[in-house]
């Protein structure tokens, strides 16, 4: 069973379409510098701006062309949904949403609009403004929000021995033929908000620093942009993952849930942690742990076999506290080479 799950694993497209990444990793490097010189990390599930006391949070995401053109209304809830689940992965709370939306029409930006709308108001977030064009020759949509941390969960921050823990809210069905768990469209608006609320408050407590957003690659491919920011590996026991009744293990551990979170959490805060989550209807539960190692295994039954290979990028945004200690050295540098030339035309 294992090995036949490792194959199909290796070969889902919403895993290996991750690579797509690289070319940003490619072109952008692993950091770029603020207005002060300041190092802001890249390939995490935000942008993470130190703004005073805390962190400036943007998120955004461009919308699947396929589901656009076939579930415009669910197409519109989604590119609300998953960045208010970034922007939650990160321990921050979302303040604004701005879309850029192209129709082939007035009438085709509607349910565009409406879905979004729908999202907006259940999660009670407000769209404050984008771009529209109904007389574009293709229907398009792209979504970015705004939040504020006061104290990060990233990608970057994974640590050897470390829990790997998953929350996820079981409560729901699959939405048609997609691989999308859907905890979210007929929910009570006043438990969706108090559920993605648990990130910051998890955060806050300094109970976990580290974990990420279970996105479109689903919990496995998360697993491994996990590993890769973090420059560690991890072993992940199947029989401790919790799953919806009926569901084969290739379909869960490829499907986009609507609130579902990897957690990589200091052992003695495991049930903390657990004990969070569970006051709000939501499974948290440990699957595995954090390993140096740079390689990601699947354990079932004593049988383990190997995932994923450190040494092979996926999304190409790994080593990110060498990056970050680089940039930092090279800023400390920059800061003083400007304070010596102040001296000098102090002095002259």
């Amino acid at each position: 069973m294992l090995p036949d799950l490792i194959a199909t694993l290796r070969a889902a497209p919403s895993i290996w379409h991750k690579q797509d990444i690289q070319t940003a990793a490619i072109a952008l490097g692993q950091y770029v510098p603020d207005a002060a010189g300041n190092p802001i990390r890249l390939g995490d599930d935000c942008a993470a701006i130190p703004d005073g006391d805390g962190y400036l949070l943007l998120a955004a995401e461009g919308i699947w062309p396929q589901l656009v053109t076939q579930d415009p209304w669910f197409a519109g809830w989604c590119a609300v949904m998953v960045n208010l689940s970034d922007i939650a992965a990160m321990g921050g709370r979302a303040i604004a949403i701005v879309d850029a939306l192209w129709s082939q029409s007035t009438e085709a930006s509607q349910p565009l609009l409406k879905g979004m709308q729908d999202a907006a108001n259940a999660y009670g977030i407000p769209i404050v403004g984008g771009h529209t064009n109904t007389h574009s020759p293709y229907d398009g949509l792209a979504v970015a929000i705004m939040g504020r941390s006061q104290h990060l969960i990233t990608s970057f921050e994974a640590q050897p021995g470390d829990s790997l823990m998953v929350a996820i809210n079981l409560e729901g069905t699959y939405y048609g033929d997609y691989s999308f768990w859907n905890a979210a469209t007929t929910a009570d608006p006043a438990q969706l908000k108090k559920q993605l609320a648990l990130l910051p408050k998890l955060a806050e407590s300094g109970l976990c620093s580290a974990g990420k957003d279970i996105s479109m690659g689903g919990l496995a491919g998360t697993l491994l942009m996990l590993c890769e920011a973090s420059g560690c590996g991890a072993l992940l026991d199947l029989e401790r993952i919790p799953k919806p009744a009926n569901t084969d293990w290739h379909k869960w551990l490829t499907s986009f849930p609507s609130f579902g979170f990897l957690l990589s959490v200091p052992p003695a805060n495991a049930q903390q942690v657990t004990n969070l989550f569970s006051l709000q209807g939501i499974t948290c539960q440990t699957v595995g742990e954090i390993i140096a190692n740079p390689q990601v295994s699947i354990q079932h039954f004593g049988e383990s076999a190997l995932f994923w290979e450190g040494k092979s990028p996926l999304t190409g945004f790994g080593n990110a506290r060498a990056a970050t200690q680089k940039a930092t050295q090279k800023a400390t540098q920059k800061a003083t080479q400007k304070a010596a030339a102040e001296s000098d035309k102090n002095v002259s």
